[in-house]
């Protein structure tokens, strides 16, 4: 019993139900499960700057922001919160206002008399951090928590008397030293560092709170805020409402597809009443961005009657959801098995006539050398259904067939059948030696099948969503597999209509990356919406093979380009984020598997980019610190110089090459 309570923390993992939280006021907006999932951003603008923050936050309102956070970093700033707020409620805007602070709780005390919330971090509130390993005993650890409850108190005191919300938001990257060492740099810790001022809060009867548990790494975010809900409910803590982001998650596609596979999961799951999508570009594309996601996992699921009338309905996974592990499978040719997931292009409404066809997923062939090149970004196989393609595919390219199309071949062994259920079955059925591919609805996994499809060890599993709610019909498909002990490998896989590429990434990464963080996929294969010229059907095949490629990246499954951890830019950013960003891409992108995190500012930056290998911060006017990990590695290089220093950081750890000048490069 105990197991299981450890393991809950939504009420359904199959049919939707939005999870019951406290309602928090914030000015004259409510937050909590009795309202709308609200939408919000930050400024970029420096504080200091009235006009400037004030006509920034009216561009983030009417872009759909229901708050403004804006960056307290002192005392000065958080006096001008004031003439900020003056301003705006002069020409008629009463959105909530949001002071983020850092390291100064004088500056977090002023701030919750002026604005409607405070956001503080745990990890820096009350410490310092020195990167330092301190063994604890539990007498030094008490005296560590009376400290840092002196510290904190003054603030909850004026939040209860102002009437002002406070959101603690534990950030992955910045756990102070006493957390590192005493509970390690896992969600574990995140979830205890938050706890600890919430305990300090509800022995004030200060509830007015909500919780964020923000990390640049989607799975280890996924991980903590479903620890936290669990942690909270069994210590009997009040269920407070959930702020999702994914902190740094980085610019465009990468940026979205981050922010889809964290927060989207969650939402999917009920857990969620705020969203901020951080992206290094303005504040106002984030809001747009967070109502799509709002729309996709949680309206959408809301509608949806997947899993409500199912006897087999789960309220507790059958696997840790606090921790990541792969799904144990046999492997099929380079399928399952320790390989990494592989991409399956759908060329299936495809009629390829000429070798340029195959751009689009990374295959250039070069006529004058008579040779096939490939990016990164190359797929692994081609399904091309009932359209043969009419020429020698690249090296290691195959092309599935349908089966009754792969009968009709003379050359059995280069291309594979991919069956239907009712063609498996057949008892007649022709089978490759090595590799068949059986599209598998979650419908079809009944009992005759399971133990049909036990003995094949050549057999891979497509899995088929049918339904808008993806992510849980696809997590319902593994869950099935693991009852049964089917350990074929899978591939995963859906169709999407004519939408948006914008809104195809959210939504596939939600729908992938949901699943992928759990353990579960083997590769993917989207299918192509009906548009009705071939260009338009090429066009959207490059995105969609390129979103395939970032959902394994961002879900640290396949690491197949160079990962940049952004942050979104604040008050506190020291130079130019979105250039900078675009400058150290514009040299980097070639180094496959290396993370480089470009950061505003110190306050955030050693922490938030954690997850790097190298790191590029501001530490004051052109002056860049360069970091290998959490080492400061050179101090104060000028900005005109910083990215030469940061590739040459890179070439001493002996991680740098040149890049390849391709005549296919477009």
């Amino acid at each position: 019993m105990l197991l299981e309570i450890q393991k809950k923390y939504c009420k359904s993992l199959t049919a939707y139900s939005r999870r019951q939280t406290n309602q928090v006021r914030i000015g004259d907006l409510y937050l909590g499960s009795d309202y709308p999932i609200r939408v919000q951003s930050m400024t970029t603008v420096d504080t200091m700057d009235t006009i400037g923050s004030v006509e920034q936050s009216i561009r983030m309102i009417e872009s759909g922001c229901e708050l403004v956070r804006i960056t307290a970093p002192s005392v000065k700033e958080a006096q001008n919160l004031e003439n900020i707020k003056n301003e705006l409620r002069k020409r008629g805007y009463q959105t909530p206002l949001v002071a983020d602070i850092h390291f100064t709780p004088n500056a977090a005390e002023l701030a919750a008399r002026i604005v409607e919330k405070v956001r503080i971090n745990p990890g820096n509130y009350a410490d310092k951090k020195r990167f330092e390993v301190i063994d604890y005993t539990n007498e030094s650890y008490a005296n560590e928590l009376e400290r840092i409850r002196e510290r904190f108190l003054p603030l909850v005191r004026i939040c209860k008397e102002y009437g002002t919300a406070m959101r603690i938001g534990t950030n992955h990257g910045s756990l102070s030293d006493r957390i590192l060492s005493r509970y390690g740099d896992t969600p574990l810790g995140m979830v205890e560092s938050a706890l600890e001022f919430l305990r300090i809060c509800e022995d004030e009867n200060y509830y007015n709170i909500v919780i964020s548990m923000k990390s640049s790494n989607p799975q280890v975010m996924v991980q903590a805020y479903r620890l936290l809900v669990q942690r909270l409910e069994e210590e009997k803590l009040k269920p407070y409402p959930l702020h999702l982001g994914v902190t740094e998650a980085g610019e465009g596609e990468d940026g979205r597809i981050k922010s889809s596979m964290g927060i989207g999961t969650l939402l999917e799951d009920g857990l969620g009443d705020t969203v901020r999508v951080s992206l290094t570009e303005d504040p106002e594309f984030e809001a747009p961005v967070a109502r799509s996601l709002i729309t996709k996992s949680a309206d959408f699921r809301a509608k949806s009657d997947f899993g409500k009338n199912d006897s087999a309905n789960l309220e507790v996974s059958p696997i840790n959801p606090y921790s990541y592990s792969r799904r144990e499978t046999f492997e099929v040719g380079n399928f399952g098995g320790l390989n990494v997931p592989r991409v399956v292009a759908d060329y299936s409404d495809i009629v390829v006539e000429a070798h340029d066809d195959l751009k689009a997923i990374g295959h250039f062939y070069l006529p004058l050398p008579d040779k096939w090149r490939m990016n990164d970004l190359g797929a692994d196989y081609i399904y091309s259904g009932k359209n043969l393609i009419p020429f020698m595919l690249p090296n290691g390219l195959k092309e599935i067939l349908d089966y009754e199309t792969w009968l009709t071949q003379t050359d059995k062994i280069n291309k594979l059948p991919f069956y239907s259920v009712e063609e498996f079955f057949n008892p007649s059925k022709q089978l490759h030696s090595t590799m068949n591919f059986v599209g598998v609805s979650l419908d079809d996994l009944t009992p005759v099948f399971v133990e049909y499809i036990k003995s094949y060890q050549n057999a891979i599993i497509v899995a088929k969503a049918n339904t808008e709610t993806a992510m849980v019909e696809l997590r319902s498909f593994y869950f099935q597999l693991l009852k049964y002990s089917i350990k074929n490998p899978v591939i995963l896989s859906k169709s999407y209509g004519a939408i948006s590429e914008s809104d195809f990434q959210l939504y596939a990464a939600t729908d992938f990356g949901g699943v992928l963080i759990e353990g579960f996929g083997d590769g993917i294969m989207i299918g192509l919406p009906n548009f009705s010229t071939k260009n338009e059907k090429l066009e959207r095949l490059k995105t969609v093979n390129s979103t395939s490629f970032g959902i394994l990246q961002a879900a640290r499954t396949r690491m197949s380009k160079t990962e940049y951890i952004s942050c979104p830019s604040c008050g506190r950013t020291l130079f130019d984020l979105q250039e900078t960003t675009a400058m150290i891409r514009k040299r980097t992108d070639h180094l496959k598997g290396v993370k480089i995190g470009i950061m505003g500012c110190i306050v955030n930056g050693p922490g938030e980019m954690a997850d790097a290998d190298y790191g590029y911060v501001g530490i004051g006017k052109d002056k860049i610190a360069l970091y290998r990990g959490q080492t400061v590695m050179k101090k104060s290089v000028h900005a005109d110089n910083a990215v030469d220093e940061l590739i040459e950081l890179i070439k001493e750890d002996g991680r740098w090459f040149e890049p390849e000048v391709l005549e296919y490069a477009e």
